[in-house]
């Protein structure tokens, strides 16, 4: 559930702040203004190179993995990415929040999930039935060291209307699921089921029924019953 990736961003202190610098460092500077904050010290505002970033930012481990920020003086720290700004409609990041991390305080981040074994699931492969994931992420708690890159999750066994619950994720050891730490109702993380589609189509598919309702027959009976009436009115009135 992890791989040695490694990811270091150099990084220069700022010295001068506020919105109208920040914009400054982004256009004339290609730099992305940063904040680096927590493990008991004080805020350090930084800027970063805008193209490392973007490149570091292509691989999914940089979301959830402990990253190396060096600083000048050759003094580095490390961090996670808790937030992230990024321009509307351009490839550019505005902002980014650091968080420092100490190797002895647990911290909780978002990890990916992967799922395996779609193919080999007898709900999907033997039944006809789609599988659905409806969790692409968890949160954990855990140690920095402990921290894993993703969570796998296994579904070569699912059959159809079976689901994996959140506490039946294979959690490696000395991480904590958040949801479970916090009481929070059991949810369903992915499961396998018949498309809505083709459960529909059977429905509309179904014979119609020939019985002629008794409404009907009734409203014919009186039609009759009234038409018979009046025509026996007519003979009579004709003979007068």
């Amino acid at each position: 559930m992890s791989t040695n990736h490694s990811f270091e961003l150099n990084a220069q202190t700022r010295e001068v702040f506020g919105s109208g610098a920040s914009r400054r460092l982004r256009r004339l500077e290609n730099r992305v203004p940063a904040i680096l904050y927590g493990a008991s010290e004080p805020p350090l505002p930084i800027s970063l190179d805008h193209n490392q970033v973007l490149r570091a930012l292509e691989n999914e481990a940089f979301y959830s993995h402990i990253l190396t920020i060096k600083l000048e003086e050759g003094i580095e720290q490390k961090a996670v990415l808790k937030d992230l700004q990024r321009h509307a409609y351009k490839p550019r990041i505005l902002h980014m929040d650091l968080q420092r991390v100490s190797a002895k305080e647990k911290i909780t981040m978002s990890v990916p999930l992967h799922f395996k074994g779609e193919a080999l699931a007898p709900g999907v492969k033997e039944e006809g039935g789609v599988l659905t994931k409806l969790l692409n992420s968890v949160e954990v708690r855990c140690l920095p060291a402990a921290l894993p890159e993703y969570i796998e999750v296994d579904v070569s066994h699912l059959a159809l209307d079976e689901s994996i619950l959140l506490s039946q994720l294979n959690l490696p050891k000395d991480v904590e699921l958040m949801a479970i730490v916090s009481h929070e109702e059991d949810r369903p993380v992915v499961n396998i089921h018949i498309p809505r589609a083709i459960v529909e189509e059977d429905l509309t598919t179904a014979p119609e029924s020939t019985e002629v309702p008794a409404i009907n027959v009734k409203e014919d009976a009186e039609q009759e019953a009234t038409g018979d009436n009046n025509n026996k009115g007519k003979t009579e009135k004709d003979k007068e």
